[in-house]
């Protein structure tokens, strides 16, 4: 497998941070765009999101064993 098993556990995570972070981008759909979490959080939520989980997720190499 390409993955290790600790690999698909931080991708789950990234991926339920992207979708937490929709989730939060379409709260303002109902409220008007006036609301904080969908102008100010849910961008930050998906930058780290996409940014920075997924990318270590894939990059992470766990500690070898001799």
């Amino acid at each position: 497998m390409p993955l290790s098993r600790q690999q698909f556990i931080l991708v789950g995570a990234g991926v339920a941070i992207v979708i937490l972070g929709f989730v939060l981008l379409s709260l303002g759909m109902s409220s008007g765009w006036d609301n904080p979490l969908s102008v100010d959080v849910a961008p930050v939520v998906l930058v780290i999101g996409y940014c920075v989980v997924i990318p270590f997720a894939l990059l992470y190499r766990g500690k070898k064993q001799d």
